[in-house]
């Protein structure tokens, strides 16, 4: 009785596994298009950043 318990435990975590990695499959255009998306989104906060700092920058001086 133990053994078929044992068993069946190990199928089971066996199929777990199975399909955790078969979901693990190459990613497809929709998620490099998303991941292009998120960086180029990423790269003009940046920018815009740079810019918020430019015009503080000049604010100061120009306030002097």
């Amino acid at each position: 009785m133990f053994n078929k318990k044992k068993s069946l435990l190990s199928l089971t975590a066996l199929g777990v596994l199975a399909l955790a990695l078969a979901g693990c499959e190459q990613e497809g255009p929709a998620e490099k298009a998303g991941k292009e998306i998120d960086k180029a989104l990423s790269q003009a906060g940046q920018e815009m950043e740079k810019v918020g700092n430019s015009i503080q920058e000049a604010a100061r001086t120009a306030h002097k």
